[in-house]
């Protein structure tokens, strides 16, 4: 199944902690995984940044939500249990838990009202929850406040992505051609820029051709090809790309493009010996992203976790 929303998770968590015994953090994601059919394949599934599994981050907030509404307590690191009032709540209420529910408790309703954003009024019959706090996302799934972020991170980068690839168009081939060389370059091929720009600086119908060394001590060569073009490349050109690598006696070749590639042409490339890596537009793009080329920062947040081993007493 699906993993849960966080809201979702509050009720399945409070039963968890219904027995009133202390429970660390392993035993109550183990035991919530297997309630909720969890596979392991689900629980290993990261958010997008890679720094912590959907179904951990998810479990985490529906616990940090409950402790604010003073449902959980927290005795001591790594350790939780349910309080009177959790009891109480999971009596008086037998439906999902979420966090209009928890407004109830003023704890709840004080923490989302210094938590909210100040440019957002609460409006109409709206709840505090749902249309004042930043922590709450209510379109579609609920997603946890990292999930948010990495979400609006991955829109904004597709957006640039595209923006990328529509000034590359209206680019001359020979913006093209140092496009390339300095990509390859700061991703660590080619040696020095000199080197680079004298083995790709033959211009072609859009593209650029040559050999650059695939380390800075020149130890071994690649042969690229790039073509800007519109049209989907087909297995014919990847075709004639590895036979000239053959001529070339060349091992390994990169072939870029700003389009993409048919199934036909990565199949052709998976089954041959020589090592071809092909590159699209959408790797392209992500690459010039993540290395810095043509794009320049705006912003950036820092995110911050307690260091518990700070609050560790001996």
């Amino acid at each position: 199944m699906p993993i849960p929303d966080y809201e979702s998770l509050m009720r399945p968590l409070l039963e968890h902690l219904s027995d009133g015994m202390e429970q660390k953090t392993q035993e109550t994601l183990d035991s919530l995984a297997a309630t909720l059919g969890i596979t392991d394949e689900e629980k290993d599934e990261l958010l997008p940044s890679g720094n912590q599994t959907i179904f951990n981050n998810r479990v985490a907030w529906a616990k940090f939500y409950l402790k604010k509404a003073l449902c959980v307590e927290n005795p001591q690191r790594g350790v939780y249990r349910i309080t009177q009032r959790g009891r109480e709540l999971l009596k008086s209420h037998t439906g999902p838990i979420d966090s209009d529910i928890l407004q109830q408790f003023p704890e709840f309703t004080a923490f989302l009202l210094n938590s909210r954003a100040p440019a957002t009024p609460a409006t109409g019959s709206q709840s505090i929850a749902k249309s004042a706090s930043p922590l709450t996302v209510h379109a579609g799934p609920e997603l946890t406040p990292e999930e948010q972020m990495e979400r609006g991170h991955t829109a904004l980068s597709r957006q640039l992505q595209a923006e990328l690839l529509a000034t590359i168009a209206e680019a001359s081939p020979a913006f093209f051609e140092r496009l390339v060389v300095e990509l390859l370059l700061v991703i660590g091929y080619g040696g020095s820029r000199r080197d680079a720009g004298r083995t790709l600086g033959r211009s072609g119908d859009g593209g650029v051709d040559g050999v650059i060394h695939e380390d800075r001590l020149g130890l071994e060569t690649i042969y690229v090809q790039a073509k800007r073009w519109e049209a989907t490349v087909g297995r014919p050109e990847i075709q004639k790309f590895a036979g000239a690598l053959q001529g070339q006696r060349a091992r390994k070749g990169i072939f870029i493009t700003t389009s993409d590639y048919t199934p036909d042409a990565r199949a052709f490339v998976r089954n041959i010996e020589t090592r071809i890596v092909l590159i699209d537009g959408d790797v392209l793009t992500k690459l010039m992203i993540e290395h810095g080329v043509g794009v320049t920062p705006v912003r950036s947040f820092e995110i911050k976790r307690l260091d518990s081993d700070y609050f560790a007493e001996e």
